[in-house]
């Protein structure tokens, strides 16, 4: 009897240790859990946070990116409104010394009794207004005895050639042309032969 109880004492312990250790199991299972269920959150959190950081970087680099670029946008705009109203200024500075002496040659008018000296100033005048404006690269279109050259000529009409080598070629010029750094700025106005 006394066997039989320590056999049933022993079970008894041994159905308590089974018990507890599938009890402790699950809660420490749970426990386990648990913490890695918060650790898991918490790098989940660090990980949004870490992406909201991100975005608002990003967000902040957009954001400046943009305004340097609208900047650089008003700037050039800015420089090239400057550039149209002063891309003349130099020629018309150049230009001034001639309008001083065609002042000079319509007060010599006024007074000259001879017409040659007039007519020499003038042809003066011309001569260095041409000068002024062959510095800044503009020169005139050769047309007549020239074949005609719907690059540089605009014919106005055509009439019988003279003689037979005439023929497609420019007989008169009514208006001048022009080009300016070999490119044309008006077209010379033409008689072409037929």
């Amino acid at each position: 009897m006394f066997n039989k109880k320590k056999n049933h004492d022993k079970e008894e312990n041994i159905m308590d240790t089974e018990n507890t250790s599938e009890n402790a199991t699950p809660e420490n299972v749970e426990n386990t859990d648990a913490s890695t269920n918060e650790t898991e959150q918490v790098s989940e959190l660090s990980v949004e946070d870490k992406l909201k950081e991100e975005v608002q970087q990003l967000n902040d680099k957009y954001l400046r990116l943009y305004a340097e670029f609208d900047n650089y946008k008003r700037r050039t705009q800015k420089e090239r409104v400057e550039l149209l109203q002063t891309a003349g200024k130099d020629v018309i500075v150049s230009l001034l010394t001639v309008l001083d002496d065609f002042d000079r040659a319509l007060k010599a008018m006024e007074t000259a009794t001879d017409i040659a000296p007039v007519k020499e100033g003038i042809l003066l005048v011309s001569n260095k207004l041409k000068s002024t404006l062959a510095q800044k690269g503009l020169k005139d279109v050769e047309s007549i005895n020239q074949e005609f050259n719907t690059d540089f000529h605009e014919a106005i009409t055509n009439i019988p050639a003279p003689t037979e080598d005439m023929k497609g070629k420019v007989i008169d010029e009514v208006e001048k042309g022009y080009t300016l750094n070999d490119n044309v700025i008006r077209f010379a106005k033409v008689v072409v032969g037929a």
